[in-house]
């Protein structure tokens, strides 16, 4: 007979992560502690140049900055933990880190969708309609379309959270993956999850399935535009002003589709999970890469800021002890 715990009692879960962690943890830790590192400097480098920077200050980079400030947040949400079981060993995670983790994973990966179906409509704007850009993309408007998004996609976040937490589970849970996943919570549950898989049912199509064809929608009225110019000149330097969000969305919709969209198999488990780990580590680590190489504007301000900051250590440290 399976011992039955409600989650409202604090008890642990277990997190197995990969099967082959005991025998190469320590490359896989490395590589997840370059991952983690990369991301975290990267997304931080890109919000402080927009922030510095008075060219970067437009709506596109606004947006930039709330896409890395995700990517931010949903890596210190998930790597840290799965760095301490690689490294350590140590596979237990509270419930309320479990749903921390949750909370956190479904608020910023929501998020990454709507924000990128935002930056699709403000290239749409910019190349279609261009004559009205500053009239529609207002500092206000930009303003409320990101908190929108922002409150939304944790309100979506905190119900399920809030469902989770009054499930029942049996004793010693074992999630057999590298975080706390909302499937791989349900089907661990002992109690009735008609609700929670209805509502990952309906929310699929409104969160996945709609920005994707908002964004499919844009793209289509911007090439149409861009097949339109007179000059090839005129077509390829208005084409790669969005070409790294359309990298990015590949990255992101890509990886999303294969992660949810393929049939579910017990022997697919650890493939599953480094598809996972690609898309919460690898891809939040190419993000600020992809726009840094491909624009020349990110690329100037870089210089500037790196150029200041070694000017200012001269003046202010360097030279006086010289002298």
């Amino acid at each position: 007979m399976d011992y039955v715990w409600n989650i409202s009692v604090s008890r642990d879960f277990h997190l197995l992560a990969f099967s082959s962690s005991e025998e190469h943890h320590h490359i896989i830790f490395i590589g997840l502690l370059l991952m983690y590192l990369l991301a975290m400097l990267g997304n931080l480098l890109i919000i402080v140049l927009v922030s510095l920077v008075s060219q970067l200050q437009t709506p596109m980079y606004f947006f930039l900055c709330n896409l890395a400030a995700q990517d931010i947040i949903s890596v210190s949400a998930i790597l840290p933990k799965l760095m301490t079981i690689t490294f350590l060993g140590e596979k237990s995670i509270s419930f309320y880190g479990c749903i921390t983790q949750l909370f956190l994973y479904i608020t910023c990966t929501d998020g990454d969708f709507i924000l990128l179906a935002i930056m699709a409509y403000d290239r749409y704007v910019a190349i279609c309609i261009p004559l009205r850009y500053h009239l529609i993309m207002r500092p206000r408007f930009c303003i409320l379309l990101v908190t929108t998004s922002w409150v939304f996609c944790a309100t979506t976040a905190m119900r399920y959270a809030l469902l989770i937490s009054h499930l029942s589970f049996c004793r010693l849970i074992k999630i057999n993956h590298i975080f706390c996943e909302i499937i791989s919570l349900v089907e661990l549950s002992c109690s009735d999850t008609t609700l929670i898989k209805a509502l990952i049912t309906a929310d699929v199509p409104l969160i996945g399935i709609f920005p994707f064809v908002l964004i499919l929608t844009s793209y289509v009225y911007i090439v149409y535009s861009i097949l339109k110019m007179r000059t090839s000149a005129a077509r390829v330097k208005t084409f790669s002003s969005c070409s790294s969000h359309i990298i990015i969305v590949l990255l992101y919709g890509g990886s999303g589709i294969i992660l949810y969209m393929k049939p579910v198999s017990q022997n697919s488990r650890e493939a599953d999970k480094m598809f996972f780990l690609i898309y919460l580590g690898f891809i939040p680590m190419l993000n600020p890469l992809v726009y840094s190489l491909r624009n020349r504007q990110v690329q100037d301000a870089s210089k500037t800021i790196f150029t200041k900051c070694l000017l200012n250590y001269l003046c202010n440290y360097w030279l006086p002890k010289v002298a």
